[in-house]
């Protein structure tokens, strides 16, 4: 059994603001983004119509990774969980590294988000250059995150229930064009879609499993309600009952809307860059459906981007009250957000900037690749740390959750394996092996910084608790 103070909810000085409804809403949120919205096209380009069953795969995987970590939330409910958990299973090491990956995975994230954003906003603005919007979306957003957690909340929650009042209208809209043939699409709109044109797997199997590195990065974020966690007004019930619900968010958002969308056009007529959304209501032809749907998307994208600054704020704060990053990102505004981490995060998203004036055309496919990399291994750290602490519990030297993992370790060993296989498959190909090699750099850099900051400070190489800072 563990002592009081490792498995009692810390005081970390943040505003416990977040409502159930806000959890609920951010949960089901983070499950809908960019890399649905917008890299579903080039993904359904590749694959086809068997682009739904690697949806529904990642997702279960994806299913298990958050139970482990809800595992793990309701033992100790802490803000920076992932990095919390590897420093305390695997080492200060590893909870070095990971909380400085998670914080990349958000800002190449965020990088991601604004080029789509910016995309989209070319749909009705060509004229307008791409880093002109993303420069201006990144600013915008930046003022909204230096607000109270409350209204971040807030604003999530409605960026949240228009994306998925959009995506729910969109499903019917498409099930009313398969039933009763109306619209434009009516014709050709049928269930033989899915596998007329070539089968079902019509650029074969090996090309289906290479779109598994996308599909992973469009389940990036799922993840956040565990940081989350220190501004949750109620832990216990809101973190369980936003991870349970999990699993009928990916069969209707992702599995579901897919399905519709193939089956009222035909697979072919998808390209890359171009949100399959947008493209099956232009085919459907309803009076300026894809505009909606295109504000809708830029929503998406902007609720994602803004998630990304509020995480990674967070996350300099546990790296700094650790001694992993300066001191001074542990500060806390008057409003309990901390202001200075958020500010130099967006200061680094401001590359995404300048890639989407140097290389507008591939910016997307460079930042998410980086993105799903730095992602595998925040997922791979959550699921060891789980398999840890698994052994731990059945040792009898911790503390059981209140919300153990259905099938104890055998899932996180599961998943473990498919994320490894993931990982093989982006360094198959030669397109997005780059960010393997970005993250090969990200390691000897943080392997570095490790070493300097040990010779400066060797208590931060011991166990121990965080010591946060207190505030009001």
């Amino acid at each position: 059994m563990t002592s009081p103070q490792v498995t009692e909810t810390p005081e970390e000085g943040y505003e416990r603001g977040l409502g159930s409804r806000q959890v609920q809403m951010i949960a089901i949120g983070g499950a809908i983004g960019v890399g649905l919205f917008l890299g579903a096209g080039a993904n359904i380009a590749k694959a086809g119509p068997s682009l739904i069953v690697m949806y529904a795969l990642a997702g279960l995987i994806i299913f298990f990774i958050m139970r482990a970590l809800g595992e793990l939330l309701l033992y100790r409910p802490v803000s920076g969980s992932f990095a919390e958990y590897s420093r305390e299973f695997l080492g200060p090491f590893f909870g070095f590294f990971t909380g400085w990956t998670y914080w990349l995975m958000w800002v190449v994230t965020g990088m991601a988000e604004l080029t789509a954003a910016a995309i989209y906003v070319h749909y009705w603005f060509p004229a307008i250059p791409q880093w002109v919007t993303a420069l201006v979306f990144l600013v915008v957003l930046f003022v909204a995150n230096l607000i109270s957690v409350k209204l971040f909340g807030e604003i999530e929650f409605w960026f949240s229930m228009v994306k998925v009042t959009a995506l729910i209208g969109m499903i019917v809209i498409g099930l009313g064009v398969l039933t009763f043939g109306f619209s434009a699409a009516g014709d050709t709109a049928t269930v033989t879609n899915l596998w007329e044109f070539d089968g079902f797997f019509p650029k074969g199997i090996g090309s289906s499993l290479m779109t598994l590195q996308g599909v992973m990065f469009a389940y990036l974020a799922v993840e956040l309600v565990g940081v989350t966690a220190g501004e949750s007004e109620n832990p216990e019930k809101t973190l369980p009952k936003a991870i349970n619900t999990l699993p009928w968010r990916i069969a209707l958002f992702y599995v579901g809307a897919l399905t519709v969308i193939l089956c009222v056009v035909k697979w072919t007529e998808f390209a890359p860059g171009v949100s399959p959304f947008v493209k099956a209501f232009a085919v459907i032809g309803i009076p300026a459906g894809a505009g909606i749907v295109n504000f809708v998307v830029l929503t998406a994208a902007l609720s994602s981007c803004n998630s990304g600054m509020y995480s990674t704020g967070r996350m300099l704060r546990t790296l700094a009250d650790n001694g992993e990053a300066p001191r001074f990102f542990s500060r806390l505004s008057s409003s309990k957000t901390p202001a200075l981490g958020i500010t130099v995060s967006v200061a680094f998203m401001g590359i995404g900037v300048v890639l989407n004036y140097v290389v507008p055309e591939k910016a997307f496919g460079y930042v998410t690749s980086v993105a799903t990399a730095a992602g595998i291994w925040t997922w791979l750290m959550i699921l060891i740390s789980h398999v840890l602490y698994r052994r731990g519990v059945e040792a009898g030297r911790l503390r059981a959750s209140s919300f153990p993992a259905p099938g104890g370790a055998k899932c996180s060993y599961v998943a473990i394996a498919f994320l490894l296989f993931v990982t093989g498959l982006i360094a198959y190909d030669a397109d997005s092996r780059v960010c393997l090699y970005v993250m090969a750099g990200w390691a000897a850099a943080l392997a570095i910084g490790w070493a300097v900051l040990k010779t400066r400070n060797p208590q931060v190489a011991d166990r121990r608790e965080p010591q946060l800072e207190k505030v009001g």
